[in-house]
């Protein structure tokens, strides 16, 4: 699921409408939306579900403006799409992060790879397996103190800062991809648009004038990494009306047979594939096999 998020009337309402067909509360007024509003768009064959969530502001960590509850929605989310005003975009959109930041979402990161084990004794035991430019003895074990936390075995496996060592230890961290889009680009020059193009993360659109909505949703598409697999009865064509969407990391032929039924695994005797994960078109693979995009994939059961 994606979950629009943003400023009051910055044109969230307007952009689940105009994407998915979904009717929301537009208004020209604050705080229109509410309750969270859900929608489905169709796009490579795959339903991606949108929801607008109510409008965030400065303060919503910490519960104003029903913050807590937008918040927690939020991080259910697969990719977070925040929607900038363009004419007022960095101190939103600094707000926003820092609200999300708050509540112990992080976007457009990758978590820290940091192993900490706790144990009954034998003291603080830190090894690194590469330098650290923050990072010493020292530090690590004054934040460990912190948490009443005195014994235990720690392994640096990157040069991570101390609030990378914090995530680790608090433990409640959650990472989601994140996607700005610049609404209302109606309203700037083609010149101020050419520099936004160069934004990282960043998208110009125009909800109301459903403008660019396709660079959008093939910015969706790759942030969600999003692959489809199509399966082939024995005997007939494949079925590519209906692919089964998988999440690129996790797009085993195991992977395949659980998201038809759970109960296809344990008859499995193999697959056949054709496509680009293949040398040969069939072949025969276990189902630890790594499916790509578009693979055609043919399940033959056990007698």
């Amino acid at each position: 699921r994606v979950g629009f998020v943003g400023y009051p009337s910055v044109g969230k309402s307007t952009l689940l409408c105009n994407l998915a067909g979904v009717y929301s509360e537009v208004a020209a007024y604050e705080f229109t939306t509410v309750t969270a509003i859900p929608g489905m768009v169709k796009y490579k064959g795959a339903k991606i579900q949108l929801i607008d969530l109510p409008g965030i502001v400065e303060g919503a960590s910490k519960g104003y403006g029903r913050g807590k509850q937008v918040i927690s929605m939020a991080r259910t989310c697969s990719l977070i799409l925040i929607v900038l005003d363009v004419l007022r975009p960095m101190h939103h959109k600094r707000v926003i992060e820092r609200e999300l930041e708050g509540f112990g979402i992080r976007l457009n990161k990758s978590p820290p790879n940091i192993s900490l084990k706790k144990k009954d004794q034998g003291g603080i035991n830190i090894s690194k397996t590469c330098n650290q430019s923050i990072l010493d003895e020292e530090v690590i074990k004054t934040v460990l103190s912190e948490y009443r936390i005195h014994n235990a075995e720690i392994i640096l496996k990157c040069d991570a800062t101390i609030d990378d060592l914090i995530d680790v230890v608090e433990g409640n961290r959650i990472y989601i991809p994140c996607i700005y889009a610049l609404n209302k680009i109606d309203q700037i020059s083609i010149k101020e648009l050419d520099i936004l193009y160069k934004v990282p993360h960043c998208i110009p659109i125009s909800a109301h004038h459903r403008w660019n909505f396709d660079d959008l949703l093939e910015m969706v598409w790759a942030y969600l990494d999003l692959i489809r697999i199509y399966t082939k009865p024995r005997g007939k064509l494949p079925d590519y009306s209906e692919p089964v969407v998988l999440c690129q990391k996790r797009a085993t032929v195991e992977d395949l047979c659980n998201a038809l039924h759970k109960a296809i695994i344990k008859e499995l005797k193999y697959s056949l594939v054709w496509g680009a994960s293949v040398k040969h078109n069939p072949q025969k693979v276990g189902k630890e096999h790594q499916l790509l995009d578009e693979d055609v994939v043919q399940l033959v059961k056990k007698k």
